[in-house]
């Protein structure tokens, strides 16, 4: 598999180098040349959840990597969940039209957010190739919350890494930021920026742009602008389907998203063959993707902060490579696209365009006081405690997909102890605190505060940076 840039201006590369170099080079995100087809959903019924990824994963990667090699690095990283299921699915009751309602357990991992899917792989894939190749990379990545803990996880004390997070400051939980902050290795920096996570995200790619810089300290990504990321998200897409109705007849997905990562994935299964009906965009009070999916316009409004900060986002990187696909691949027309996005702060589709958009997506903004009630009314009706991030997809799975009987999966992004202060006003009381985040207030904190500026990261890197 060869993977191209968004913007048409670099040359096809390999899976590894893709994984390595995270951003492409004309400031694109790579993407394969081919949708590859699943493999046959009878055969991996019932099979284990490290073997259906091997099964899904593979043509991403084949001709780069010795089979057994990876089945052995897919089965390591999902060891590491305290579920055997690693994203088990379970019944949530109906949804307003009586579909079938299921929540998708995604917290199972040892930060308890989603990232933990993609990134244990990732940073295990990171390790196999650096050693391989006997380079080094600095890893640089923006967080808007969870994403930061899990890239840190899954690299703590890697030789052949160094990490750099950069994360909004006094805009994450106060655990997600302890997460970050409290692991003492010399290979990881936890970086507070005086800013949003647009800010930070903004910073990341600014680096990047630097190409002497970036080829000096060996820039890499783990954000979900790394193909690798999304490549790993597919596979839980897959495996809830079976779970649900052998994924023999459609589903729907409700996803809770900012950075638009999570729910391309799915797109991306649908691609590959995964009979998917509905995918549905769920926003929080920072809804530039339900505006967009509604009207065609994505136009930057101001930050707001909710009680969902990992969705308090404006810019949505991924969605570059939908557009992408729904552009006919064509690069400089996306160039030209996101450039005007960039400098404006608006860019429009054509009335074709966006319908066919919509023919696959939904998209509901689910305001900050509906939160709340939905986090109460899960837990009066189940008896389960769910997250803020997860009842904004919960919410809006309820009310979505029109009058069809479809069963509807609600993604569980991320463990409800990691925003207890979201919990306990909606529920009285703040959530019971996994064994895996017990400590976390009692442990010293290691972070450095900056500036919102590009030079004060890269000072920064080349001070830090391990010899």
């Amino acid at each position: 598999m060869r993977y191209v840039s968004t913007r048409g201006g670099s040359e096809p590369i390999g899976f590894a180098d893709a994984l390595l170099a995270g951003l492409a080079d004309d400031g694109g995100l790579y993407l394969p040349e081919v949708w590859p087809k699943l493999p046959d959903m009878v055969q991996l019924r019932g099979k284990p959840y490290a073997e259906i990824a091997v099964e899904v994963m593979w043509p991403y990667v084949e001709g780069e990597i010795d089979r057994a090699v990876f089945e052995s690095i897919v089965t390591d990283a999902y060891s590491t969940f305290e579920d055997s299921r690693v994203c088990p699915v379970v019944p949530l009751g109906t949804t307003a039209t009586g579909a079938p309602l299921w929540l998708l357990e995604l917290f199972h991992g040892p930060t308890l957010a989603f990232k933990d899917v993609a990134l244990q792989l990732v940073g295990r894939l990171f390790d196999h190739f650096l050693r391989e190749r006997g380079e080094r990379v600095c890893i640089l990545g923006a967080t808007s919350g969870d994403t930061g803990s899990a890239a840190i996880d899954s690299v703590v004390g890697r030789e052949a890494i160094d990490i750099f997070i950069l994360f909004p400051d006094g805009r994450v939980s106060d655990v997600q930021r302890r997460q970050m902050t409290t692991v003492d290795s010399p290979n990881v920096h936890a970086v507070s920026v005086k800013g949003n996570f647009d800010d930070c995200q903004d910073l990341v790619k600014a680096a990047f742009s630097d190409v002497e810089f970036r080829n000096r300290v060996h820039l890499s990504a783990v954000n979900s602008i790394n193909w690798a990321r999304v490549m790993a998200q597919i596979v839980y897409y897959v495996t809830a389907a079976l779970e649900v109705n052998g994924a023999q007849e459609p589903v729907s997905f409700c996803v809770p998203t900012g950075n638009f990562g999570n729910i391309l994935a799915g797109w991306v299964a649908k691609q590959m063959g995964l009979p998917v009906d509905r995918l549905v965009v769920a926003s929080n009070s920072n809804d530039i993707l339900t505006r967009f999916f509604t009207t065609g316009t994505m136009e930057i409004h101001e930050v707001v902060p909710t009680t969902s900060p990992s969705m308090d986002i404006q810019i949505s990187s991924n969605l570059e490579r939908l557009l992408f696909e729904v552009l006919g691949r064509d690069g400089a027309v996306v160039a030209q696209m996101m450039s005007g996005f960039r400098s404006d702060g608006t860019t429009s589709v054509d009335v074709a365009i966006l319908e066919s958009l919509r023919s696959e997506f939904d998209a509901r903004r689910v305001e900050e006081s509906e939160v709340e009630s939905t986090i109460r009314r899960v837990h009066d009706e189940t008896g389960m405690v769910i997250d803020p991030h997860t009842a904004i997809g919960v919410n809006a799975a309820v009310k979505s997909i029109g009058a069809d009987t479809t069963p509807v999966i609600a993604l569980a992004t991320a463990h409800p102890a990691k925003f207890p202060d979201a919990v306990k006003a909606a529920l009285g009381r703040a959530p019971e605190v996994p064994e895996r985040l017990a400590g976390v207030f009692d442990l010293p904190e290691r972070m450095t505060a900056i500036d919102n500026d590009v030079d004060a990261v890269k000072n920064l890197i080349l001070e830090r940076l391990i010899p």
